[in-house]
């Protein structure tokens, strides 16, 4: 059996047993080894060290996924087919929604890292056990491109900076803004629908005072899913 073959095997045990496996090797981690407040360019210097490529994952986060199994299957395919040694595994530093992809990463050998809004910081949310190198970025918004500009906020602006390919699993309006800006840029990305938790959307909508919502596909699948499949 050759490298690939055996790493697309040991990748479908991991995941045999859906997210009790994921919850396994999330406890087997340590927590971050290195967390800091970072700019741009220290970014890139950090990468730049590592001499690796960067996989980033893009998705749901708070929103949650309707079948996080199917989500953890799509991310354990993609990394079938990249080399632990080559390749840092970037998502957003939580631990929730995409955030479960860091524990598989980790599992089968990667080195992970993410970036994120010193937002999730200042509010306290949680960060995945299974990230190594977590960079907050000063910014006052989650994300996504810049009310009135054409441009990113700092914390997309480093994400699609440093990106050597994205992934996006479903996602709302910053996984769609990281990645068609990343498009724009030629960075290679590719787009798998998935469907936002529907109890999370219909419990956020009811404390927003709005009706139940009856499309949970998230804003990135209308902008990619027909040319980023």
């Amino acid at each position: 059996m050759n490298v690939a073959c055996s790493r697309i095997v040991r990748l479908a045990l991991t995941m045999a047993a859906g997210l009790g496996v994921t919850a396994a090797a999330a406890a087997a981690c340590e927590g971050p080894r290195e967390v800091r407040e970072a700019t741009l360019a220290s970014i890139k210097a950090f990468v730049a060290d590592k001499r690796m490529s960067v996989l980033t994952f893009a998705g749901f986060s708070g929103a949650g996924y309707e079948d996080p199994e199917a989500m953890l299957r799509h991310a354990a395919r993609i990394l079938a087919g990249q080399d632990p040694a080559r390749t840092l595994v970037n998502v957003g530093a939580t631990a929730e929604g995409i955030g479960a992809v860091y524990a598989i990463a980790r599992r089968n050998g990667f080195t992970t890292m993410g970036i994120v809004s010193t937002l999730a910081r200042d509010e306290s949310v949680a960060l995945s056990e299974c990230v190594d190198y977590v960079f907050y970025v000063k910014d006052s918004t989650w994300g996504g491109r810049i009310p009135g500009s054409d441009g990113l906020s700092p914390t997309s602006e480093a994400v699609v900076a440093v990106s050597t390919s994205i992934v996006g699993i479903g996602g709302g309006e910053v996984a769609r803004d990281e990645m068609l800006e990343a498009r724009r840029r030629g960075t290679p990305v590719t787009f798998i629908p998935a469907d936002m938790n529907r109890q999370i959307a219909r419990e956020k909508a009811r404390k927003q005072g709005r009706s139940d919502p009856v499309d949970f596909r998230g804003a990135a699948e209308a902008a990619l899913a027909a040319g980023g499949r």
